[in-house]
């Protein structure tokens, strides 16, 4: 690590010294994932998925994407500010060479605002830039999900602002998702989800697979 990076991750760190003291909901998650990534051993430079069960659920990133070196940091049930609070751990130690991230379909869900979304997530790009400089970021919109589709409007008003904000930085790119997760006349396919109609199935994470190909080619 070098002293740039060491003395952003000493600073990055200490943020969130008083959130941790506290045992915040997700603390005890966050530290076991780790753990289990550092038994594994990794080496900076790696394609870092994070985010919520969408992202922790994908099994299979081995497979849709082989000899692409990667680490999987989702923690199911998190929020765009929890991500924020351990970005350090899950993202920037891990000096990644690009980074995935999905956040914002469990906010909306609980009536957090988009824009309050995208703010947390403007913080979370901007301490990735400081921290890895070289690092592309790609935001992923939220999906269209059967069990949330009475909130369907707001998904799109969030996935619209959420793709104009990345237009606007440099270095982050957005990922739309929903028109692939939909059918011809713009409804959910439930068949693409397991039972809770919230997560994706295998033949859901085909799709995705395809969707996120190109990026990382």
């Amino acid at each position: 690590m070098n002293l740039r990076l060491l003395f952003c991750a000493i600073f990055l760190w200490s943020l969130s010294l008083p959130s941790l003291a506290q045992d915040s909901p997700f603390e005890s998650e966050v530290r076991r994932l780790g753990a289990g990534i550092d038994s594994l051993g990794w080496a900076s430079g790696a394609t870092v998925w994070t985010g919520s069960s969408t992202i922790r659920l994908w099994s299979s990133l081995a497979q849709d994407f082989p000899g692409k070196p990667f680490i999987n940091t989702g923690f199911g049930g998190s929020k765009a500010s929890d991500l924020e609070k351990y970005l350090f751990p899950l993202v920037i130690r891990f000096e990644p060479k690009e980074v995935f991230i999905y956040e914002g379909d469990n906010d909306l869900w609980t009536g957090i605002a988009p824009q309050e979304i995208i703010n947390s997530l403007d913080r979370i790009v901007s301490r990735i830039q400081l921290a890895v400089p070289q690092a592309k970021i790609y935001l992923i919109g939220a999906k269209p999900s059967p069990s949330r589709w009475s909130k369907k409007e707001l998904y799109q008003v969030f996935n619209q602002q959420l793709e104009k904000y990345c237009q606007s930085k440099e270095g982050v790119t957005f990922i739309a998702t929903w028109a692939a997760l939909t059918d011809s006349e713009g409804n959910a396919r439930p068949e693409l989800y397991i039972k809770d109609q919230l997560h994706l199935n295998a033949d859901g994470y085909v799709v995705w697979a395809k969707i996120f190909k190109p990026y990382l080619n």
